[in-house]
């Protein structure tokens, strides 16, 4: 089994799509979709990273459907995984979970989280 590399264009031209296995073209179309609503959403920082969508060969198994994601979201990695029966699960399941990894980083900043100031015991203004 060999792995295929799909290009990508448009917001998320830096992400790579690989599949691997017996991944159909109307499957691919849905899951290169949900991947771009997620990463091209605007105040996002710079994404760039892969994403593959796997389908295993044996009949024998449950959940066939694999998708894994290793994304760099400015300066944060954000590593997804979604196993799941079918290729329309997966690729749900899989933008449910990197929508909030990936909204955690944007919204996880020092800065973000600091109050206006620092208290007395940590430098701050002296009454």
């Amino acid at each position: 089994m060999t792995a295929k590399d799909v290009e990508t264009s448009g917001p998320t031209e830096a992400v790579q799509v690989r599949t691997e296995g017996d991944v159909d073209e109307e499957s691919l179309a849905y899951f290169r979709e949900k991947v771009r609503a997620v990463l091209g959403r605007p105040g996002l920082p710079p994404a760039s990273g892969e994403v593959r969508l796997t389908r295993a060969a044996s009949h024998h198994v449950v959940l066939p459907w694999f998708a894994g994601a290793e994304i760099q979201v400015g300066g944060d990695l954000v590593v997804v995984h979604a196993r799941e029966a079918s290729a329309r699960e997966v690729a749900d399941r899989l933008q449910d979970r990197l929508r909030s990894r990936t909204e955690r980083c944007a919204h996880r900043r020092d800065t973000d989280r600091r109050t206006a100031t620092p208290p007395p015991w940590r430098g701050g203004s002296r009454p």
